[in-house]
């Protein structure tokens, strides 16, 4: 019997190979990257300080002297621009969170019922991807929010939905558990002779930024998930029948789990975009980070710091959304063997 041949012994490092080639070349581009940033920066504060203009970040420790609508943390006018930012912060990531969750289902349903054997389902469904992928986003938020503050009742004479649900140009009132004197209180809202009270709420412009939203998003979500169906061989839905499976079953159990490999990345650039599209809620008075970061601009005078942190913001949340969906995309992957 033929000993294996032992493996080669690998080539040794050297200063004048390939490899420390490529990592001389980038270490020089990080340099080279680093002294361009340094010199932006000392220009910019150089040019700041000729024209009068403070700079810095301490104006977050200053009292920010504004209110805010909806406020987290028990938010004050008197309270520091951080906690200002950090409401801010709370309010895009709720609106982020919530839609994105909504999107996928209502997309989910949309790009499934795109293969539906009843010819009106599939119509709709192709209707309202090509009606709301195709109107900007800026106005749908402005139609909404225009519904919600012109359309609908006052509060004094809120539609009833439900019985426990009502609406009106306040918002949404519902049934929800209530912090009060270190306990939850689980409360029903009551119509009153003013507005509804008692329950949880929802205002008229978390309503319109949320199905904005919501709805410009989950059409893109059900090409994408039309996409992935598609892609699936035909002879899959075939052997499902073949072995007595219905349709929507063997469209749960064996085609949307082979399409997950490719519906997962784009699905991604959905999350992403719906995060960032939130910075346009500022048009409709939703008080999401953009908004605060005007407000607290146009009181301190800190352009550059305000955008800077905006511009961090988003780059955090969209760094943690990609890890996150590589992650479940890596789990999802089909293993071969």
């Amino acid at each position: 019997m033929i000993p294996p041949r032992p493996p080669a012994p690998g080539r040794p490092f050297s200063w004048r190979g390939a490899k420390a080639r490529g990592i001389v070349y980038q270490l020089l581009a990080v340099a080279v990257i680093a002294l361009l940033g340094w010199l932006l920066v000392s220009n910019t504060l150089a040019n700041m300080r000729a024209r009068g203009i403070q700079s810095g970040f301490d104006f977050l420790s200053q009292s920010a002297g504004f209110d805010i609508g909806e406020n987290w943390f028990n938010y004050e006018a008197t309270s520091p621009y951080w906690k200002a930012f950090l409401v801010g912060l709370m309010n895009t990531l709720r609106v982020a969170v919530i839609g994105c969750v909504l999107a996928t289902l209502l997309g989910t349903l949309l790009g499934v019922a795109r293969f539906s054997r009843n010819a009106l389902l599939r119509g709709l469904s192709y209707a309202y991807v090509e009606l709301f992928r195709n109107i900007p986003l800026l106005l749908q938020l402005l139609v909404w929010y225009l519904l919600f503050v012109e359309y609908l009742p006052a509060a004094n004479e809120a539609l009833n939905i439900g019985k426990f649900i009502f609406l009106s140009k306040n918002g949404l009132a519902f049934p929800s558990f209530v912090w009060e004197q270190g306990h939850l209180v689980f409360q029903v809202p009551v119509a009153g002779e003013i507005q509804v009270e008692g329950g949880g709420s929802l205002s008229p412009e978390f309503m319109a930024v949320l199905l904005g939203l919501v709805f410009y998003t989950s059409a893109f979500i059900a090409e994408v998930v039309r996409a992935g169906i598609a892609s699936v061989p035909a002879g899959q839905r075939e052997a499902g029948a073949s072995i007595g499976l219905s349709r929507a079953r063997t469209m749960r159990l064996i085609v949307l789990p082979q399409a997950l490999r490719l519906i997962i990345p784009p699905l991604t650039n959905q999350y992403l975009n719906l995060t960032k599209n939130s910075s346009l809620a500022v048009a409709v008075g939703y008080p999401e980070l953009v908004s605060i970061a005007n407000t607290s601009m146009n009181q301190s005078g800190r352009a550059v710091e305000c955008i800077a942190i905006i511009m961090a913001v988003y780059l955090t949340l969209s760094l943690i959304t990609s890890a996150l969906m590589n992650w479940f995309n890596r789990r999802a992957a089909i293993k071969e063997r």
